[in-house]
């Protein structure tokens, strides 16, 4: 069997295993994917036919590269390339999608039915809200949303909702618009993200017919990723499996950190469980990164008491040990970061080999700030700070009290937060029609401008991170942002980090530091947009790190209360600690913990504490150093 060739001997193990219920504990680089490719060649060789064969996994992107390497495996060995057909390789939803087209009609679905995405969906509840009398203002309809894709996530229904969770004001409330939103999805034929897993569990329970065809179709099932399914993955994968048993899932208990999105350790944890005939395999070698990095992670991820045991080590080269780079504010931790990608980049590594990592979307503010400043490249994975809409809507009303005349700002802060000004009325304004209004409109307009009034009067005193305070609390911003929920939460810590930005600018005098910030906003903008950007500095959360792999990692804001994040249960402290192990293990040869003495927060500087994981490092493997000693960075 030449194809086993290359393989360790529990990665044989895991390939060859006798077809049946096998869970594969994956540690991070331990080879996975070629794990899940040649236990897919190896069934071929033992005679299953590829269409009997389905693979699934999480994101697009995932599945498009296992396919590509199932082809070329395929391709490399005589025994399969014959084969005109091909094993399915998919993700979670398009699987979903691919039955519900074939059974619509057991389904009760018209065959090309449209599908919600969550902009769809929201519009929905925000119609369903307003058709109730329900302000916004009370009820944040995202957090409507969000509860009712958890629940569905789940399997659950509406009507077992409101039965369960009818003891406030808000479960009566989300109860009774995922009701109405069902009814709304049923009337137009529509199915949102969520029901692409829940029909097809639904249907697979009710209809034998359809429940056999598929479970003989597809003899054999893959699974990646397994500790990220929730409730409704796993049962459709359990219904799927249950009549044939060959069930190959593959995931590692250390690196689940989606709780928040209805994923749970659970299903992996308790496979010996559902299945009491499995087989369970362990992946303990790691082909991606040195033994200091692999021996720290092993180190921190054993403080975790919900897990499996499995211990990582490595054949590859000591490496040098971590930095803890202890800088005196966030402004020297983003330019020590800064210097030092550079000075990674003029010893030969590409711009792109480096990734720096944190916890929460705000803190990229500073590190963007930086790295404009000095001329290094970069990219940020998800939304740039000065690009984020709460950001943008606040320099657009800093914008209009200076100058006045922007149709554009106008356009964004008349009803922003929401005031009541709906879009005929903002059409008239715009058109200068103000004084053809009637009453009750009219009269919202004038209080819109008094305000603006004010504020342009006022902001000619201020310092400019008053200036922003001011606006944040003067527009209705900050009581807006205030009503809870994660996303709320995270969009007024961006507000006030602005403020701290602010704050650099308060040595100008009157109007001109804010003119300054505003200048200086727009021309970081610009930079976000350059062409090259895949050859950048990747700048992204720990979160949206998972996956990837980058010969150096920077892991930013090592402090007490932001890396942990404070939270309310052991359960949660141990994600905290699995995420911080995902940080870790993203890096093959060098890692970069950092952390500042004192962090401006909503422009007030607080002293910080380091981080409680920095003490989870043995000391063998780490080295502290003073950050600030690298200097600010010269501009190129």
């Amino acid at each position: 069997m030449q194809y086993l060739e290359g393989l360790n001997e529990r990665q044989k193990e895991a390939v060859v295993a006798p077809v049946g219920p096998i869970a594969v504990l994956a540690g991070a680089g331990s080879g996975k994917t070629r794990v899940l490719t040649h236990r897919i060649l190896h069934l071929l060789h033992q005679g299953v036919a590829p269409h009997e064969i389905l693979a699934v996994t999480f994101t697009n992107k995932a599945a498009k590269e296992m396919a590509e390497r199932v082809e070329a495996l395929m391709r490399e060995n005589p025994e399969t390339s014959r084969h005109e057909s091909k094993p399915l390789v998919t993700t979670f939803h398009s699987f979903g999608v691919r039955m519900l087209r074939e059974f619509h009609a057991e389904a009760g679905l018209k065959k090309y039915f449209p599908i919600y995405d969550r902009a769809d969906s929201m519009k929905v509840v925000k119609r369903i809200l307003k058709e109730m009398g329900i302000d916004d203002k009370h009820v944040e309809p995202k957090m409507i949303l969000s509860k009712i894709s958890k629940e569905k996530g789940e399997g659950g229904t509406p009507e077992e909702f409101l039965a369960k969770r009818s003891t406030s004001f808000f479960m009566r409330t989300a109860g009774e618009v995922w009701s109405r939103y069902e009814k709304t999805l049923t009337t137009e034929s529509a199915l949102d993200f969520d029901d692409l897993l829940n029909k097809p569990v639904q249907l697979l329970k009710k209809n034998d017919a359809v429940r056999e065809k598929l479970q003989n179709r597809y003899k054999h099932l893959l699974i990646d990723e397994y500790q990220d399914t929730n409730g409704v993955q796993s049962k459709l994968a359990n219904i799927l499996a249950k009549h044939h048993k060959s069930i190959f899932v593959v995931g590692d208990i250390d690196q689940n950190i989606y709780s928040w999105r209805g994923a749970t350790i659970e299903h992996l944890m308790s496979f010996e469980e559902t299945y009491p005939e499995a087989k369970t395999i362990i992946l303990e070698q790691n082909y991606r990164s040195t033994k200091t990095i692999v021996n720290t992670a092993q180190a921190v991820i054993e403080k975790n008491v919900n897990r499996k045991d499995k211990v990582a080590f490595t054949e590859n080269a000591d490496g040098d040990p971590m930095k803890l780079l202890m800088c005196s504010s966030e402004g020297d931790e983003a330019r020590t970061i800064t210097t030092m990608c550079r000075e990674i980049i003029d010893d030969g590594a590409a711009p792109g080999d480096i990734a720096v990592l944190y916890r929460t979307n705000f803190q990229s503010r500073a590190l963007e700030e930086a790295m404009l400043y000095s001329g290094v490249p970069y990219q940020v994975l998800g939304t740039k700070f000065f690009d984020r809409k709460e950001v943008k809507d606040l320099l657009a009303y800093l914008r209009y009290t200076l100058m006045g005349d922007s149709s554009v700002d106008l356009a964004r802060i008349i009803n922003t937060p929401a005031r009541g000004i709906g879009k005929v009325t903002e059409l008239s304004v715009l058109q200068g029609k103000t004084e053809e209004l009637k009453p009750g409109p009219r009269a919202k307009v004038q209080s819109f401008f008094s305000m603006m009034d004010r504020m342009k009067a006022d902001i000619a005193k201020l310092k400019p991170s008053d200036a922003v305070r001011y606006v944040i609390e003067m527009s209705g911003m900050k009581a807006h942002y205030s009503k809870g929920g994660e996303e709320n939460e995270e969009r007024l810590q961006n507000l006030k980090e602005l403020a701290t930005v602010a704050s650099q600018y308060d040595m100008f005098v009157g109007e001109e530091g804010v003119l300054k910030l505003i200048e200086d906003a727009t021309l970081m903008g610009e930079q976000d947009s350059m062409k090259d950007a895949s050859a950048g500095v990747k700048l992204m959360t720990i979160h949206a790190a998972k996956g990837l792999e980058f010969p150096f990692v920077f892991v930013t804001g090592m402090e007490e209360g932001l890396f942990p994040q404070q939270k309310d249960d052991v359960e949660d402290d141990e994600e905290e600690r699995r995420l911080f192990y995902v940080a870790l293990t993203r890096a093959h040869k060098k890692v970069y913990l950092s952390l500042a003495r004192e962090r401006r927060l909503y422009g007030t500087l607080y002293a910080t504490e380091p981080s409680s994981f920095i003490g989870d490092i043995p000391e063998a493997h780490l080295l502290i150093e003073d950050g600030d000693t690298y200097g600010i960075p010269t501009i190129r």
